[in-house]
């Protein structure tokens, strides 16, 4: 499982994880696209923005493998903000390479791409 280096571990002051620390002996926990509701608390909203603006950062428009980020918060984003980059796509495999829709990712989280405005005016 590939770590990566330079990604925050969890939202700072909070238990909102975004990377585990090592490999499930059982294999990858399934990414699957869950669905984000409009009535989220406040903080899950702030968790997914820090996600998105620490994937944007850390890998741009370029593919890159899931390794250890945290599957249930890729899940919020998956098959919308955060999609598949190669066919077949093994969602059980850390080595899986993602990438961000960047069009998708702009519209959903717009704060996580002008870090000046991060938690909300």
């Amino acid at each position: 499982m590939l770590k990566h280096r330079g990604f925050p571990g969890r939202l700072p002051g909070t238990d909102f994880q975004f990377t585990i620390r090592r490999p499930n002996k059982k294999g990858a926990t399934p990414l699957v696209a869950r669905e984000r509701f409009a009535d989220r608390r406040p903080a899950d909203r702030k968790a997914d923005t820090a996600f998105m603006m620490a994937l944007w950062f850390q890998f741009g428009d370029q593919p890159f493998e899931r390794g250890n980020l945290d599957a249930g918060r890729l899940s919020w984003m998956f098959g919308r903000e955060v999609i598949p980059a190669e066919d077949p796509f093994d969602s059980e495999s850390y080595e899986a390479l993602l990438m961000i829709d960047e069009r998708r990712a702009r519209a959903s989280f717009p704060d996580a791409f002008d870090p000046d405005d991060i938690g909300g005016k």
